[in-house]
């Protein structure tokens, strides 16, 4: 390793807080550092490519999350972001990886087609994750009666991070496509998912319906 990744590592280690170790891996994260503190990290080291390609080889979720911060995404290969995307187990880095990088990406319609189809759940959730973008910025082209079709069927049995994802896609329909918003209301009333989840007060419900009716009134009000 570099002295730079060295120094970096060095100044997580300082970083890390047993108290937000211990929240994060209830969330499945495994790194205990403020995220705002990381985020004043990378803003003094500012966009370094290589050195973001050098923390993530060092496969520790810190550094693979301050990587993601200062990467410059369009400088990396479609191949690149597909490994990527396949070692990233942490659910945060997964969610950066996707949101901060590949949807800047050239090649993100092409990883988003791909990884939609691919049999690992968790690379099909960032495949959905994908889609939403998609529904919501540009739809055209996209089959949304075919999308709601494969919800339809699938996500009811779907596992817990691609279910979510799925669900996204299917609110985001509804509140983006008048045309289709009946029938993605009455998919998410039929297979109830995320029906009972906890919502806080003054929280939108991630269940599908309520969240379409939600967004829908306040866009209207």
């Amino acid at each position: 390793m570099s002295q730079a990744v060295d120094e970096v590592l060095a100044e997580l280690a300082r970083l890390e807080d047993p108290k937000f170790r211990e929240a994060n891996e209830k969330r499945g994260d495994d790194h205990g550092v403020n995220l705002a503190k990381l985020r004043a990290v990378a803003k003094r080291l500012k966009t370094q490519q290589d050195l973001a390609r050098q923390l993530w080889a060092t496969a520790d979720t810190a550094a693979r999350l301050l990587a993601l911060l200062i990467c410059r995404p369009k400088d990396f290969s479609r191949e690149e972001l597909d490994a990527m995307l396949r070692e990233s187990r942490a659910p945060k880095v997964h969610d950066w990886l996707v949101n901060y990088v590949v949807k800047k990406s050239p090649h993100a319609e092409t990883l988003r087609v791909a990884w939609t189809a691919d049999p690992d759940p968790v690379v099909a959730s960032a495949g959905w994750a994908l889609t939403t973008e998609r529904v919501a910025k540009k739809p055209e082209g996209l089959d949304l009666p075919g999308l709601l079709d494969t919800i339809e069927a699938e996500m009811k049995a779907a596992p817990d991070r691609l279910q979510w994802a799925m669900n996204h896609t299917l609110a985001q329909i509804g509140i983006e496509h008048p045309d289709q918003r009946a029938r993605a209301i009455g998919i998410g009333e039929r297979l109830e998912v995320l029906k009972d989840y906890p919502t806080p007060p003054n929280c939108t419900s991630p269940f599908a319906p309520a969240w379409i009716n939600e967004i829908v009134s306040r866009r209207s009000a």
